[in-house]
């Protein structure tokens, strides 16, 4: 029972923002999306992580501009040989057409079946941890920082981690604007769903 009225209270939160959207508070609504955000801005590390999942090549091209400007070693782009039709040699690719050396990455087509971020989180900081790794950048949409950071402290205790946001050219989610457009709307429910699911430990 007590775990029934623990998921109920974020349920009930969620929906509370939606009918908030539909009236327009903005205040409320900006500060909800920017709790799934978090902006540690860039640092010296060993490495530097790109999530996988981006479609745009947003995430690649930030951890290669960080890369370039000195901050790390390499970039490590996560993804399988085929990921959401993108892999990681497809990513790196795309940095090398805008200008970006292939040397700035190590392709290693990690993770290769990864179903969450927590299995991908997971899998890197294995492969990180047998490097020798201890301090890594991670980079990953906005929206998906919160999340991600707190998912891999919980998983990788041993590697610090510093989150740093990928530019979005085309503004899809910003907290001052979610609720404007459907893509922003969907961006901010998915999330917020997925980010539940990690408070309640799912």
């Amino acid at each position: 029972m007590p775990r029934k009225r623990g998921c109920l209270f974020p349920v009930l939160s969620l929906i509370v923002v939606v009918v908030v959207a539909r009236f327009g508070y903005t205040p409320f609504l900006e500060a909800t999306a920017n709790y799934l955000i978090e902006n540690d801005g860039p640092r010296k590390a060993e490495a530097i992580v790109v999530l996988g999942g981006d479609s745009y090549g947003d995430r690649t091209l930030k951890g290669a501009e960080l890369a370039k400007e000195g901050y790390a070693h390499f970039v490590l782009v996560s993804g399988p040989p085929r990921l959401m039709g993108y892999s990681s040699a497809d990513q790196i690719q795309f940095a090398e057409q805008r200008g970006y050396p292939a040397s700035l990455f190590r392709e290693e087509h990690l993770p290769a079946d990864a179903e969450s971020t927590r299995t991908e989180v997971r899998v890197l900081g294995k492969y990180l941890q047998e490097q020798g790794i201890h301090n890594v950048l991670l980079v990953t949409s906005n929206f998906h920082t919160k999340r991600a950071a707190r998912i891999w402290r919980t998983e990788n205790p041993g590697i610090n981690v510093a989150v740093v946001p990928s530019v979005d050219p085309d503004r899809i989610f910003t907290p001052e604007t979610w609720w404007k457009s459907r893509p922003g709307q969907k961006i901010f429910i998915y999330e917020w769903m997925k980010t539940i699911s990690v408070m309640l430990g799912v």
